[in-house]
């Protein structure tokens, strides 16, 4: 194309051709003259970034602050950790005593892991210099108490609130029954070991479960959703100054919830043990008056057998697997994953006294490995990657949703012998907690040994025999293996 022709383009056809050109094609436009270099630097990695969105929420606020180019080459960097599976591996804290069940929560500020009845919390500090990832530090500990001489009680589920990014607002959901609220005040800089005590207030919690234990809490603009060992669930809408709640009795032993108020039906989707009913992952759809009084829609599997369903999630904006409210992705009894489209409904098949039936479009899972799913969440390169704690041996299971039959698996740092009970995977991270200890897997470029905080020697506790720190003083050992063959490897 000659100097004249290619100047004499629209402009708005330029910005056409740039919306369809994918990052190969974006980095040789720049390559071939000043003038398309000026162009794409303007407007071809922001448009690429548009249609290829990263879900993080501790890099969000370092994001917006970095150019488009440094965005696409930190995902570009972080895409080829996943690709070769490729990552750091860190506990964040030495062994806590006891068998606890963590669970983990995350806001663009802080990352939170309560474990038993305390919340651990570390701050995440962002640079300076653009395409490095977060900082994590220490911050203290929150205790929760219920007044003198009574003792305290487990934290079963954890979720951030919008509070106008202040990100100290979290509802909590406790063994007792209560799910209450809570504004968590700011630790002494000074003190990294300060442990600040909350006084609790069953009296004024969010909802009350009768005393049995909440095992799953969610929240979806301005609507939280709590579901309890006993089937009772509760949703509120905290933006109504009123705080109507609509109650929902499964009357089944539940497990998991997720709740989608973005859908244009909006719905919460449950997980339970299935003995008599038709499925154990079901979803009722949220109309103005409440919930629809019974299941809207059956999720199920092939096989019709017992089963139960413990963890629940959506993908991320711009995954491969489609519109994320219209997308479900469970954790299942019988160690897989399975995918479940809710825009196809011609497919599910009528059941006589009971709701409709919808099988899954896709079921992911480790072929060494039978053991149940406890919890899944998505996101990783591309988008596309799905993560699975499972019940034994601290294993986290990987697929990517474009090469499905291509996974692999990592024990968490430690190697003990613990579920994996809490998992959040965003674009470059995955943070996780089994009940020994909470660790991460950092895919992304410039990891230190600064960018996590240190944790002390192994003891000679028999569960810290396995954690042994690499040679460069950053990453830990950790055992992998594809599901292809079981020819297991260290990370190295």
């Amino acid at each position: 194309m000659s100097t004249t022709a290619r100047f004499s383009l629209p402009v708005d056809v330029v910005l056409i051709v740039l919306e369809d050109l994918e990052l190969s094609d974006l980095i040789s436009l720049s390559c071939t003259c000043k003038f398309f270099y000026d162009v794409v630097n303007e407007f071809g990695w922001s448009s690429y970034l548009r249609r290829n969105e990263r879900q993080s929420f501790t890099l969000h606020i370092s994001r917006e602050r970095w150019s488009p180019l440094a965005q696409v080459k930190y995902n570009t960097l972080a895409d080829r950790g996943w690709s070769y599976s490729r990552f750091i591996a860190r506990p964040l804290s030495r062994a806590w005593s006891g068998n606890l069940q963590p669970v983990l929560a995350v806001s663009s500020s802080r990352l939170l892991v309560a474990a038993g009845g305390i919340i651990y919390s570390y701050a995440i500090h962002h640079p300076f210099a653009e395409g490095y990832g977060t900082r994590f530090t220490y911050d203290g500990s929150y205790a929760f108490t219920l007044g003198s001489r009574m003792p305290g009680r487990d934290i079963t589920s954890m979720v951030f609130i919008d509070d106008g990014g202040e990100n100290r607002t979290v509802n909590i959901g406790f063994v007792d029954g209560c799910a209450e609220r809570f504004d968590l005040p700011p630790h002494d800089s000074s003190n990294w070991r300060q442990r600040i005590s909350l006084k609790r207030v069953p009296d004024k919690a969010l909802h009350f479960h009768a005393g049995y234990a909440v095992e799953s809490i969610s929240y979806s603009r301005s609507s939280f959703l709590s579901l309890s060992s006993c089937g009772s669930v509760a949703l509120t809408d905290l933006s109504s100054a009123s705080a109507t709640t609509t109650t929902l009795h499964l009357g089944i032993r539940s497990w998991s919830s997720h709740l989608c108020m973005t859908a244009s039906t909006p719905y919460a989707a449950f997980g339970v043990t299935c003995t008599a009913s038709p499925a154990p992952l079901f979803l009722h759809y949220i109309l103005p008056s409440g919930f629809s009084p019974t299941a809207s829609l059956a999720l199920d599997s092939p096989h019709q057998r017992p089963s139960a369903v413990y963890g629940i999630t959506k993908p991320p904006p711009c995954s491969p697997l489609g519109a994320s409210d219209q997308i479900v992705v469970s954790g299942w009894y019988d160690g897989a994953v399975r995918v479940h489209d809710l825009r196809t409904p011609e497919q599910a098949t009528s059941a006589i006294g009971g709701p409709a039936s919808l099988k899954p479009v896709l079921t992911l899972q480790d072929p060494w490995s039978l053991e149940p799913v406890y919890c899944v969440s998505c996101g990783g390169g591309s988008a596309s990657f799905v993560a699975a704690g499972t019940a034994r041996y601290s294993v986290v299971a990987f697929w990517d949703v474009r090469q499905p039959t291509k996974g692999w698996s990592v024990h968490a740092p430690g190697d003990d012998a613990s579920p994996v009970y809490s998992l959040i995977l965003e674009s470059s991270r995955l943070f996780g907690a089994t009940q020994s200890r909470s660790f991460v897997y950092d895919f992304g470029p410039g990891v230190t040994m600064d960018t996590y905080p240190s944790v002390p020697p192994a003891s000679h506790r028999t569960i810290d025999r396995y954690l042994r720190p690499m040679n460069d003083g950053i990453g830990y050992y950790a055992l992998k293996y594809d599901h292809n063959h079981m020819l297991p490897t260290h990370l190295r």
